[in-house]
């Protein structure tokens, strides 16, 4: 997965977080959009790590998706 395909992920759970929360009764859809947040931290810090192993002059590709716990903790 490169950085094109992540930000295509990125966008495409970023529409799907903003129709959950514009639903008529966004209690129904609590338990996905609440997987839907956890599938967009874990993206965006594939993509950071990806951003720095190329800063670093490093292969991205060797950049690795966290868990989720680990990803959920970070402080932003």
């Amino acid at each position: 997965m490169d950085n094109q395909d992540i930000l295509e992920r990125i966008q495409s759970l970023v529409e799907e977080e903003h129709q959950l929360r514009d639903a008529p009764n966004p209690e129904d859809g609590k338990a996905r959009l609440a997987q839907v947040e956890a599938q967009l931290d874990q993206c965006w810090d594939l993509l950071r790590q990806r951003r720095a192993k190329r800063d670093a002059g490093e292969n991205p590709d060797d950049a690795a998706a966290r868990p989720v716990s680990e990803v959920e903790g970070y402080r932003q």
